[in-house]
């Protein structure tokens, strides 16, 4: 028979068990304090955190668009228009390898390395919820491909947008300007809530001048999803912002008619209205095709605008400087006369050349045999150099300087899209500043007839022109018409003219004998531009002008012939009409065209006569 347990044994072992028993309670009293302190954390205190959660697992909130605002002429002619478009797009939080389904896209449709880049560089700016887009533009045979292997792609959604288009493509790039895709400074500096969702801003022009009012504002949705994400139905919607539509001043058939006149030159054409300064023409030619750029233009493409001789991408009206030429003499004609330097009847004798005092330098005219005796009237018409050298020599480069820059030139206009050059009017203190060397009486000449130093914008010698017309008022320009609400079509801001100022204070008298003197250019027997001024309906006044791009030695004949294109004499005119009671002013300029009175004032006449003709068509119905 077995020894039985001692009583000691018995004892120890049933302590032993006691304190695994209690150890064990407390083990199971720990855990489930601690079950229920994490109950009570997420069921009371987390609550409302962790039900959020659980519903995002099926409600996304969207952002909603605005439909950009559209862009038209004063004429009622489409400028930016919005197109249908699709885009592939990748959602990375629902996307485990992006780069492997990269590939297997890549497998069913075209995808560049442009294509990639962009994806990744969009891919950094944007939230893992959001879409991001990887292809754009898919056409039906695409868009067809990716909804037959759709169920292979989790995270990929093709969506279905509105895209950027310009109808009238390199007739107005420069001015419309055109929008492209978000890069990383404009990211940083725009409102993300506002710009959530959109990939595209304005770039240039009126795009970006008034981006503000072409955007609108973001609106929302409310969606449910499934577990791949995909949308089965709409909670709530929250409308975006009205975005608005544009109205310009730019005169559609006209601008088409510069355009054309320019084709196959570089230059600018600006008309503008005397009385307002809203611009009916700003063309800048060679153009380009703004819808390149909407989403990424080809590096190749990109290249050869930028290596083009013919810069296009140069917006000639307001970034263009030239030398004025003989445009300025009627300018410098009123400065004489307002600072008594001149009377009108007062004669200059003219050989054809005219040298300093104690130096034999002859600063030539255009016309070898010369003018013989003139006055103030004939040395415009007849654009004698000769008289304005020696009326530069009386009035000095300072007040040349002063009369000048009050036409406006050699400063920024104003007008209201911006990127706009300064241009220059030499005075003696800007080459002691900007070459830190004294003037000398020889430039002081060559200005007085806007050559040297002296470099103008298009759209400041419209605007002077204007000056002129407008007997010493300054009006500035401007493009932007009118703005609607996109959905209503009402008129919300009609904008808001400046009012001309006067900048110029000279007798009525003298500004007689400058408009009847450039009215001789185009009506007169001995007029520079009196070809291109016969057998009009109305009067009109205008100025020649040659301004040379290399100098010619003393021992030297200009042969246009025997010189490459692109040193040739730029051609410029400018006009205003009618005399009477003017309504518009021009400023042509055609480099390398030859003389202005060959070749920019015949395309001044070809506008002018489809504006008067035009207008008399609706005044007789």
């Amino acid at each position: 028979m077995a020894k039985q347990p001692s009583k000691k044994v018995l004892d120890r072992n049933q302590n032993l068990v006691q304190t695994r028993i209690y150890w064990t309670a407390a083990l199971i009293l720990v855990i489930t304090g601690a079950i229920l302190l994490q109950v009570i954390n997420l069921q009371v205190i987390r609550h409302d955190h962790f039900t959020t959660l659980s519903k995002n697992n099926h409600i996304k909130i969207l952002p909603v668009v605005p439909s950009r605002g559209l862009i038209f002429s004063s004429d009622g002619v489409l400028l930016a228009d919005n197109r249908p478009s699709f885009t592939l797009e990748i959602v990375p939080e629902r996307v485990a390898d992006v780069d492997s389904v990269i590939e297997q896209l890549g497998r069913i449709i075209a995808i560049t390395p442009d294509d990639i880049q962009r994806f990744r560089d969009l891919k950094r700016r944007a939230r893992r919820f959001e879409g991001v887009p990887l292809r754009l533009n898919l056409n039906d045979e695409e868009v067809a491909l990716i909804s037959v292997n759709r169920h292979q792609l989790p995270g990929i959604d093709v969506v279905a947008s509105l895209n950027r288009y310009y109808p009238l493509a390199d007739s107005l790039s420069h001015t419309v300007g055109y929008v492209g895709l978000i890069d990383e400074e404009e990211f940083e500096n725009l409102n993300k809530s506002n710009y959530s969702g959109t990939s595209y801003v304005g770039k240039s022009g009126i795009e970006k001048a008034y981006e503000d009012l072409l955007h609108g504002y973001v609106g929302y949705q409310q969606v449910e999803v499934n577990a791949q994400g995909r949308k089965i139905r709409e909670i709530y919607r929250e409308p975006p912002g009205p975005s608005k539509d544009l109205y310009l001043t730019i005169d559609a058939s006209l601008q088409i008619l510069a355009v054309q006149a320019l084709s196959g030159r570089r230059g600018s054409i600006v008309i503008m209205d005397t009385n307002t300064g809203a611009v009916l023409v700003s063309a800048s030619s060679p153009g380009y095709n703004p819808n390149l750029f909407v989403d990424g233009i080809d590096r190749n493409i990109y290249a050869d605008l930028l290596r083009s001789k013919d810069t296009p991408l140069l917006n000639r009206t307001l970034q263009g400087k030239y030398p004025p030429g003989s445009t300025i003499k009627p300018m410098l004609a009123l400065g004489g006369l307002s600072r008594h330097v001149r009377e009108p009847g007062s004669e200059t004798w003219c050989p054809g050349w005219y040298s300093l005092r104690g130096s034999t330098h002859r600063y030539r005219d255009w016309k070898k045999e010369g003018h013989g005796h003139v006055d103030m009237v004939h040395a415009i018409s007849q654009s004698c150099d000769v008289y304005f050298y020696v009326l530069a020599r009386d009035m000095k480069i300072d007040l040349i300087h002063e009369t000048l820059t009050d036409f406006g030139l050699g400063k920024r206009t104003g007008i209201d899209i911006g990127g706009e050059a300064d241009g220059l009017i030499p005075s003696r203190q800007w080459k002691r500043e900007a070459l830190g060397q004294p003037w000398y009486p020889g430039e002081t000449l060559i200005a007085g007839i806007g050559q040297g130093a002296t470099l103008v914008t298009p759209i400041q010698l419209a605007v002077a022109t204007a000056v002129i017309a407008n007997r010493g008022r300054l009006v500035r320009p401007y493009l932007l018409s009118e703005v609607r609400d996109s959905a209503t079509g009402q008129q919300v801001i009609r904008a808001s003219t400046h009012e001309a100022r006067r900048v110029i204070a000279a007798n009525p008298g003298d500004w007689d004998v400058i408009i009847h003197s450039m009215r001789e250019v185009m009506h007169g027997e001995r007029g520079t531009a009196r070809s291109s001024g016969a057998g009009t309906e109305y009067q009109f006044a205008g100025k020649t002008g040659t301004a040379q791009v290399i100098t010619i030695a003393q021992d030297e004949e200009y042969d246009e012939d025997e010189i490459p294109e692109e040193f040739r004499d730029h051609a410029l005119f400018i006009a205003f009409a009618p005399v009477e009671a003017p309504e518009i002013a021009l400023a042509v300029i055609v480099e390398n065209g030859g003389g202005g009175s060959r070749t920019a004032a015949p395309l001044a006449r070809e506008l002018l006569d489809h504006y008067f003709n035009r207008q008399k068509r609706l005044e007789t119905g």
